[in-house]
């Protein structure tokens, strides 16, 4: 029989954050990939190994997911990166794909398991908690309530169309963009309040538009109204 490739989703940072079901899956494979060169680099790995200190004698699959917006670039490593998970599967082994957050928002997961899914073999998903859903119990505040419509918009992109969205807009993964993010509020007439690192060990909390700094790190994540 061939392998299941599973999409664990290790929340946002803080290990005490992972679900049960991911960390009894995690201790299920005896195959583990994630998408970096190195396990001391890659975030996911590093909250997973708080809650698993097991996971260290499992084998580790290094896929290299490059930070590019180039197509081209990134259906190679896409590409490679399935062939090699792919290798175990067809040699009957169970391979658990680590990823921050939930793994069905914007994980790289996705494009894994499109191509593997193509070649015939079997993929599921094991939800995590989203930062989103993370930063708004840091902050102590409702993230929307009554009718209020609820944008993830990933900032990293054009966002000047979805900030005129009704409702609450959540900008994911806005820290190098945060001085044109600030300006897009400004001129919109917008507040938000941001934390930088949710659950992690160096993190920081903004309550106020005025309290964000120009630049922060990349997982910063603004909640706007």
């Amino acid at each position: 029989m061939a392998g299941i490739m599973y999409g664990i989703g290790v929340g946002p940072g803080d290990p005490e954050l992972m679900t049960l079901k991911a960390v009894k899956r995690i201790r299920q494979m005896n195959v583990i990939a994630i998408p970096h060169k190195e396990k001391a680099l890659c975030t996911a790995y590093q909250i997973a190994v708080q809650a698993v200190p097991e996971i260290e004698e499992k084998e580790c699959l290094y896929l290299h997911m490059p930070m590019t917006k180039d197509r081209e670039v990134l259906n190679k490593s896409h590409d490679e990166a399935a062939k090699t998970v792919m290798e175990h599967l067809a040699g009957g082994e169970d391979v658990g794909f680590l990823t921050l957050g939930d793994v069905s928002i914007y994980s790289t997961f996705a494009y894994l398991a499109e191509r593997v899914e193509k070649e015939g073999f079997e993929t599921r998903l094991e939800s995590g908690i989203p930062s989103f859903c993370a930063v708004a119990a840091r902050l102590n505040i409702p993230l929307v309530t009554g009718g209020e419509e609820l944008h993830i918009i990933p900032a990293s992109y054009q966002i000047s169309d979805a900030l005129k969205l009704p409702g609450v807009k959540v900008l994911m993964k806005a820290g190098r963009q945060l001085q044109s993010v600030k300006e897009e509020l400004q001129t919109a007439g917008l507040q938000a309040v941001m934390v930088e690192n949710c659950g992690m060990p160096d993190e920081r909390v903004y309550h106020s538009f005025k309290e964000i700094p120009e630049t922060a790190g990349y997982y910063s994540l603004l909640i706007v109204r």
